[in-house]
């Protein structure tokens, strides 16, 4: 349930077209509905303007299907994350039309008619390794319709490469930086930009990297201000917070 739908069912009462008995029928999941194994939040959209999503890792395909069929019959897009090919197949049964994204491991549904995206993300990765947490970022801020660009490969082992793509960073209202190793790019990018910086810590590199926790801990010390952290391989709640960034800049108070 979004906004926009709670408006358009009002109105349909409003007009007589739909009777006060079946509205409320309709919303009688809200706050949320409970399916025994989940509650899932459908009021979510309202109290802070983005859905709930399906983190679909621990989940069985079976659960995984009937929590995203339950959220697909509000109208709204639906998003599963940390998805498998188990996953996307059990989907696929009743919602042939969702589109599942094997290196991102994410799952998405359109619904929600064309809309002018809010904000501009830029999404950077330091090296090609890292292009399943950066496809995550970009493909969660894109179905929560932001206009996302996409910089990949440009770590600080050839700095000539991020430089040559400054000027399309510039234009951006968040910037997300997936990098592993020792996580240095989020300290470089943040000194060329006047805009938030999200640093995920991948789990890319060699032993000494320890599954991501070096990286983490150099961006968690990173000499620039603008730069804050999530977790390792936590592309989706990078975008998330980036999403909400770029929103405030261009929603009116």
């Amino acid at each position: 349930m979004t906004p926009t739908t709670l408006l358009e069912l009002l109105a349909e009462v409003q007009r007589g077209t739909l009777t006060p008995e079946a509205a409320s029928k309709r919303l009688a999941t809200l706050p949320f509905e409970d399916i025994s194994f989940a509650k899932i939040d459908h009021h979510r959209t309202l109290r802070t303007g983005l859905p709930e999503v399906i983190y679909a890792a621990g989940k069985s395909p079976q659960q995984t299907a009937e929590i995203f069929a339950r959220m697909a019959a509000t109208g709204s897009d639906v998003l599963a994350t940390r998805a498998t090919p188990e996953h996307a197949t059990a989907i696929h049964i009743t919602h042939p039309q969702a589109f599942y994204h094997p290196q991102a491991r994410t799952l998405t549904l359109r619904q929600s008619p064309p809309a002018d995206p809010i904000g501009h993300i830029a999404v950077l990765c330091a090296g090609t390794s890292d292009l399943p947490v950066a496809e995550e970022a970009a493909i969660t801020a894109e179905l929560f319709n932001a206009r996302v660009t996409r910089l990949y490969d440009v770590g600080v082992a050839g700095l000539h490469r991020l430089l040559a793509v400054r000027p399309q960073l510039l234009e951006a209202d968040a910037v997300i930086v997936c990098a592993g190793m020792e996580g240095a790019l989020p300290s470089v990018v943040g000194g060329l930009v006047a805009v938030p910086v999200i640093a995920v810590p991948t789990s890319v590199g060699y032993g000494a990297s320890f599954s991501g926790a070096a990286a983490l801990l150099g961006m968690l010390n990173s000499c620039s201000p603008n730069v804050t952290v999530v977790n390792i391989d936590n592309g989706f709640g990078a975008a998330y917070t980036s999403v909400l960034i770029a929103r405030g800049r261009h929603t009116a108070p």
